[in-house]
């Protein structure tokens, strides 16, 4: 069967939407993606047929509306009758869910987060609208896959569904890459991802004050980063804080193995963010670097479970707890960091991707 894969951004560096589209490909589906050019349109290889709508909005609000537009057109063009839809987040949802409806196919729906419990709309008006819209279609849908554990029960409990599949966003197992004999003259923590509010770096910044023979390098872009670069500046730590730019997901990796130290701090001003199990941290260990995360459901996981380093209650806590886990170097956390690796990995997460997208075509034999 024909999977029409739609998602909101220029796919380049959606790596889980990659794995997916990769893993359903491999399991015999056509796969055909559809983006957009938010972000550009750098260019792209992919063993499958891909496509980007070209937005011409050039405010968010804007453009959401017109690639809802755009975006109906182009599955209504595509889709037929043995064609599943799979909608990634709640931006790509109300077209797919038209056509579905209108064609009677299968949609399956993959929120990668609780849209509307992000920090960007929490409190804002468009937070009523996409909520509206979540709240209308979610009930309705017959399958749905989601980032984590408690994602899937937030949506179970809110809105009185079957609790959706967890296919979280671990990367493909890898053999550790660390050589232990060579060491960073200066530590590396490294924090990887969008330059966002409430992902604590405006927190870490100044904390650099308080670590001794260390750099903080920032591998990503986002709307804060003039602020944060102007944050060092004025804190002088212009040769303690790097800001790294938006990587390539090879580059980015080989950049990962460097680092003595991985951050996921995010700030609790949202059920997103509060629930997450951000692929960052799934990074880090794959590449066998430890961790300090903030004390939330399921990134203490990796602490309490694995030992694969440390967790903040507080931010006071945070150069305190980055300076532990950079005295204890990389080997110390080498055989935890090895056992989370087997279990927070790609291979782990396939099998339930196939055993929904097998349900979904048999539901239509």
């Amino acid at each position: 069967m024909k999977v029409l894969v739609s998602v909101f951004n220029n796919l380049v560096t959606d790596q889980r939407v990659e794995k997916v589209c990769q893993t359903l490909s491999e399991n015999g589906y056509e796969i055909e993606l559809i983006g957009n050019n938010w972000g550009g349109l750098p260019e792209m290889k992919r063993n499958y047929p891909f496509s980007r709508i070209i937005l011409k909005s050039k405010i968010l609000r804007y453009a959401y509306v017109e690639f809802q537009r755009k975006l109906y057109k182009e599955l209504l063009k595509k889709a037929d009758k043995n064609t599943i839809l799979l909608s990634n987040d709640l931006d790509t949802l109300l077209p797919n869910y038209l056509i579905s409806r209108k064609l009677n196919i299968p949609l399956v729906f993959d929120s990668h987060e609780i849209f509307t419990e992000m920090p960007s709309v929490n409190g804002r008006f468009t937070q009523k609208i996409w909520r509206s819209l979540e709240r209308k279609i979610v009930p309705k849908l017959k399958y749905m896959m989601t980032a984590s554990e408690s994602y899937a029960d937030w949506f179970h409990k809110t809105y009185k569904i079957e609790r959706p599949v967890v296919v979280q966003n671990f990367p493909k197992k890898t053999e550790n890459p660390q050589n232990y004999t060579e060491t960073n003259s200066k530590k590396i923590i490294l924090y990887q991802g969008v330059i966002n509010p409430s992902r604590g770096l405006d927190k870490m910044i100044p904390a650099m004050k308080n670590i001794e023979n260390a750099e903080f390098w920032i591998a990503g872009d986002g709307p804060r980063k003039e602020e944060y670069l102007e944050l060092t500046r004025t804190l002088g730590l212009e040769n303690n804080v790097k800001f790294l730019g938006k990587l390539f997901p090879d580059v980015l990796r080989t950049i990962t193995q460097k680092a003595d130290i991985g951050l996921s701090i995010e700030e609790n001003n949202g059920l997103s963010y509060y629930f997450s199990m951000p692929n960052k941290i799934s990074d880090y260990i794959q590449c066998r670097v430890p961790v300090v995360v903030s004390d939330f459901p399921e990134m203490r996981k990796v602490v309490d479970f694995f030992g694969a380093g440390e967790k903040i209650a507080d931010y006071s806590e945070l150069a305190e707890k980055v300076s532990t886990v950079l005295q204890n170097g990389k080997h110390f956390y080498e055989d935890s960091l090895n056992k989370a690796a087997k279990e927070l990995c790609w291979e782990k997460e396939e099998p339930k991707i196939v055993s929904l997208f097998q349900k979904v075509q048999e539901s239509k034999s």
